[in-house]
């Protein structure tokens, strides 16, 4: 097998969850993931990430630190995938390392603004013995683009159909839409929340990093006033293409909503947090799904029963499931993705689509740091 089709993904998403990797292969028609390797990011670092998504002290030099302690995290991620695979790190062509996203401004201050993703790829290059492609969404931005979403190309050759229009749902932290028409046409746009908010509060709450399977929030009850001030937010509303992160959706920004709320139940807010996810996502999907029967699911949001209720309630006319029913199971996807845009970097093709980030064209994404 060519050594040039087998690609390593890494994903590390606004949910600050840690790590997924994937090993791809790509010598056949399709994205054929062979392994797939994860791992929780450390109590502090993960700590130092959320920090450095808004200002503070000294943060250059943190900055730097942490994207380091980050690329050492791929590299464990890395081996662990090669251990899995019992092939050698020369096998590999490339790595596709996504980065933390800390700030997320296009278009923003003078014009074009900026994207800004965490990371030490030259480190991941000297660490692991194989190329590493990063810094992906920076040219977009570069040509008027969003930056974002990236995902919705690698959508289009996994999901995509024929006959149907497919509507591939990312929840992470932010939440994602891909519209993957039947004549070929592609739209994509951040919907709003995705984990963010709910893993933020039920962190601050119950101590847990995450309410698992929602059943948290499932047993409090939504609290309607606090709904519709949520739903006030402008970027709902606001058409694609459109990307966000959580520069507007954070601690601060629910604070903000919450003043005329002090003696709210943790639980009511929580399951009124869930509800928000649900309800901002089924927006974007009733407003798209065109003749779409099936809205798949990937993320860590798929795993939250209780939210896809939700947006099962919200969104009746499709059907709500995870993308494992399709091809691929839900927390290999982004990963994967990355794996195929270091592929389409490599190869000199376009990453990005400007139907979905805006951008004046198709582009070249990433900054390739060789073996």
């Amino acid at each position: 097998m060519s050594a040039s089709e087998l690609y390593i993904g890494l994903m590390s998403g606004t949910s600050l969850d840690g790590i997924d990797g994937v090993l791809a292969d790509f010598s056949g028609p399709h994205c054929v993931v062979t392994h797939h390797a994860s791992a929780p990011f450390a109590p502090e670092l993960r700590a130092e990430l959320m920090a450095l998504n808004t200002s503070g002290t000294d943060e250059l030099h943190r900055a730097a630190l942490a994207g380091n302690a980050l690329s050492q995290a791929y590299a464990q991620v890395v081996q662990t995938l090669l251990e899995q695979s019992g092939r050698p790190a020369t096998s590999i062509r490339a790595i596709g390392a996504h980065g933390q996203t800390v700030r997320h401004r296009p278009q923003e201050f003078d014009g074009t603004g900026y994207t800004l993703q965490l990371g030490s790829p030259a480190l991941l290059a000297e660490r692991t013995g194989i190329t590493v492609v990063a810094d992906f969404r920076s040219r977009d931005v570069a040509a008027g683009g969003q930056g974002a979403p990236l995902v919705p190309a690698f959508h289009q050759g996994v999901f995509g159909r024929a006959d149907e229009t497919v509507l591939v749902l990312n929840i992470g932290g932010i939440s994602n839409l891909s519209v993957l028409g039947a004549d070929g046409n592609v739209l994509g746009f951040d919907c709003g929340p995705g984990n963010a908010l709910m893993d933020d509060w039920c962190q601050r709450h119950t101590g847990h990093a995450f309410d698992a399977g929602g059943a948290w929030a499932a047993s409090g009850r939504v609290l309607p006033t606090l709904l519709a001030s949520l739903l006030d937010e402008p970027f709902l509303r606001k058409p694609p293409p459109k990307s966000t992160g959580r520069d507007l959706f954070n601690p601060q920004w629910l604070a903000h909503h919450l003043q005329a709320f002090g003696d709210a139940n943790p639980v009511d807010v929580q399951a009124t947090l869930t509800e928000y996810t649900a309800s901002a996502c089924s927006i974007s999907i009733n407003s798209y799904k065109q003749d779409s029967k099936i809205v798949a699911v990937c993320g860590g949001g798929a795993l939250n029963t209780y939210l896809i209720a939700r947006l099962q309630a919200t969104c009746p006319s499709v059907q709500v499931a995870a993308t494992d029913a399709l091809c691929l199971p839900a927390l290999q996807v982004e990963a994967a993705a990355f794996a195929w845009l270091a592929r389409q970097t490599l190869h000199g093709l376009p990453g990005n689509l400007a139907s979905v980030t805006g951008a004046a064209g198709a582009r070249v994404l990433g900054a390739v740091y060789p073996a």
